[in-house]
């Protein structure tokens, strides 16, 4: 059986930490050495996409377990 949960839970997570990341490195959220840092704001994306891949397999696994 496909756990497309397996996927979709980090998926989750690495999209909200990595917007979270890209949102502090842009100097929008303020209050930590993170915040204004081109390093976050580079690497922000980069995991927000990863966690946006994750979630679209989890998808594709899911609807291809239904048929």
């Amino acid at each position: 059986m496909k756990r497309s949960w397996l996927f979709l839970v980090p998926g989750v997570i690495l999209t909200a930490i990595g917007l979270v990341w890209t949102l502090q490195g842009l100097n929008v959220l303020r209050g930590s050495a993170m915040s204004g840092s081109s390093l976050w704001a580079t690497m922000g994306p980069i995991v927000l996409l990863i966690g946006l891949v994750l979630i679209a397999i989890a998808i594709v696994r899911r609807r291809r377990r239904t048929r």
